[in-house]
């Protein structure tokens, strides 16, 4: 089992300098801690993440931590010019010395697609586009490409990553049915979902890898994301999570009001206590939340887990706590989890 951070950097209703510097402090107590790698979102024209350019924000946290694997979960593909990113993800990788990870989706939000020019009809079909050129890009000297979106005649290659064919690469999923295409592409993935649901994905999933990648492939990651806080007591956790719950979902659900719609998939209640119910959170003391945990990553036959330890108006200093409290008396018990072949 390894752990990961999921942080949408919502805003927290301090100046940005210091929410900033604050990440940055989270960050390097990660590092010190053990944990795998961390993942952030994209998003734009809206303060659900006040860290819109994923590059800038890994460059930052590449240079505060030194064993921490950085990864964007995901880059918004339709959104970007792929020759662009192929390049950061080259300068990422070599300034990260190979610890540089990415995830690759169409995004979530048609209105943050719509707000920077692009028509979210072609959401899909330019994110398959960018992903081929890209991974055109890692392979080529010269980029020889004539597609519906881009075209490049014959233009020089300059750059590779470091780790080779490309770094790591990342998938969020929902469904059973979706696990082919990343198995094919030897990707990690991260599941959604209800709980129930999340078994069927993992054993399809391995099911596909095998059949994909062949049995000496070893194993993928295969994750949840959860928002954790563990405090000393579970009353105080839930104090936690209901104050600092209401900013992020107002964050959230801000552009989809203000379009007057809600969200397809990636749905979110209104309450803490909501979230709880789903088993979306997690918030307790420590015993309380390692039994809680253990019970989901057995039960999804899970080999990752995502923590979001911080979130809306939470103070920095009940996050350091929690996240303290998580690594020595939760994380060693889930550490020994062990997944079962499909």
């Amino acid at each position: 089992m390894k752990f990961g951070i999921f942080d949408q950097n919502d805003r927290s209703g301090r100046p940005l300098a210091q929410q900033y510097e604050e990440r940055m402090q989270l960050a390097e107590l990660y590092d010190q801690l053990g944990f795998h790698c961390y993942h952030m979102s994209e998003h734009h024209a809206t303060p659900l993440s006040m860290t819109p350019s994923q590059s800038v924000l890994s460059a930052a946290l590449i240079q505060r931590t030194k064993n921490l694997r950085i990864c964007p979960l995901v880059y918004l593909l339709p959104i970007h010019h792929p020759w662009r990113l192929a390049e950061e993800i080259c300068m990422l990788d070599h300034m990260s010395n190979g610890r540089f990870e990415f995830g690759i989706g169409k995004g979530a939000s048609p209105h943050e697609i719509e707000a920077l020019g692009v028509d979210p009809a072609d959401a899909a079909p330019r994110y398959a586009e960018s992903f081929e050129l890209i991974k055109k890009f890692f392979s080529s000297d010269s980029l020889d490409f004539k597609g519906k979106y881009w075209h490049f005649d014959k233009v020089p290659v300059e750059m590779k990553p470091l780790q080779q064919p490309y770094p790591a690469t990342w998938y969020a999923l929902a469904s059973p049915e979706s696990t082919v295409w990343p198995a094919q592409q030897r990707m990690n993935i991260v599941c959604g979902g209800p709980v129930a649901r999340i078994r069927a994905i993992t054993d399809r999933f391995r099911a596909e890898w095998a059949k994909a990648q062949g049995p000496d492939a070893g194993e993928p990651l295969m994750g949840i994301n959860r928002y954790v806080i563990v405090s000393e007591t579970d009353e105080h956790a839930l104090e936690i999570g209901r104050k600092g719950w209401p900013t992020f979902y107002d964050n959230f659900i801000k552009l989809w009001r203000k379009h007057g719609t809600e969200p397809v998939n990636a749905k979110l209640p209104p309450s803490f206590d909501e979230l709880l119910a789903t088993g979306h959170a997690v918030a307790g003391s420590a015993d309380t939340v390692r039994a809680q945990l253990t019970q989901q990553l057995e039960e999804g036959n899970l080999n990752y887990l995502i923590g979001s330890f911080m979130f809306g108006n939470m103070p920095h200093a009940d996050a350091v706590a929690s996240i303290k409290r998580f690594a020595a008396d939760v994380m060693p018990a889930l550490r020994e989890i062990e997944t079962v072949a499909a």
